[in-house]
């Protein structure tokens, strides 16, 4: 399998159709996948990773527009509590996988072990390195029990992500969404920028592929991410 590159996502993809029509279409099929699962009891994850300000909050508002709020929930994973640091790192997420007849959707994941605990020093070297094959044997687990795993990175680039940092900032209702973390991964964008390549080689597997999403142009971005879980499921 080629193993993704975010190099190859970096310039911007505008959309030319009508964005509304496209993007109702895809929601359609997406209430129906959603019926699907609680009609044959099918659970399926949906893991989103990527850059801070790309994204991933309005792709995920779009993606969920349609479906029953009974049968699916979105976990926003922010930094772990004590209770969790005293355990493995898997277990905060065990906890939160679907039933059957839902989907989970993931905003960030398990890969923090690979990404911000590797780049911040969260996490020792010999923790993050045995993390990939965990992750992988854990996703392994999941498929052989009949769970899909969909996972999407939403990319921009260095320039597009400053614009919105800033444009964040200068937003009286949108300035909340911006904290000290975010410019301090932005000071180490090439650090982040190594780990997530390592992450897509090491992980990239025929049981859980990763795609990548040029996020560059929202509404271009928006449609594809969309699309890819009404194509991403394994039944």
């Amino acid at each position: 399998m080629a193993v993704p590159k975010l190099s190859r996502h970096e310039d911007p993809e505008r959309f030319t159709g009508d964005y509304e029509k496209a993007l109702a279409k895809i929601q359609s099929k997406l209430a129906e996948l959603m019926v699907g699962h609680i009609v044959h009891k099918k659970r399926s994850i949906v893991l989103l990773e990527g850059w801070d300000a790309a994204g991933k909050g309005g792709a995920i508002k779009r993606l969920t527009a349609e479906w029953d709020p009974r049968a699916f929930s979105v976990w926003p994973i922010a930094a772990p509590t004590e209770e969790e640091k005293a355990r493995h790192y898997l277990w905060r997420f065990w906890k939160r996988l679907p039933a059957a007849g839902e989907i989970a959707v993931f905003d960030r994941s398990w890969y923090g072990r690979v990404l911000v605990e590797r780049v911040e020093g969260l996490a020792t070297k010999a923790e993050w390195q045995r993390a990939y094959d965990e992750i992988n044997d854990f996703e392994a687990q999941l498929a052989d029990d009949g769970t899909s795993v969909v996972k999407l990175f939403l990319h921009v680039s260095a320039e597009v992500q400053d614009e919105r940092l800033k444009a964040r900032l200068n937003h009286p209702w949108k300035r909340w969404k911006v904290g000290p973390e975010d410019f301090r991964n932005r000071n180490r964008r090439d650090e982040y920028e190594a780990a997530i390549q390592d992450m897509f080689v090491q992980t990239h597997t025929k049981t859980a592929p990763w795609t990548i999403i040029n996020g560059n142009k929202k509404k271009a971005a928006r449609l594809p991410f969309s699309r890819r879980f009404t194509t991403g499921f394994g039944w």
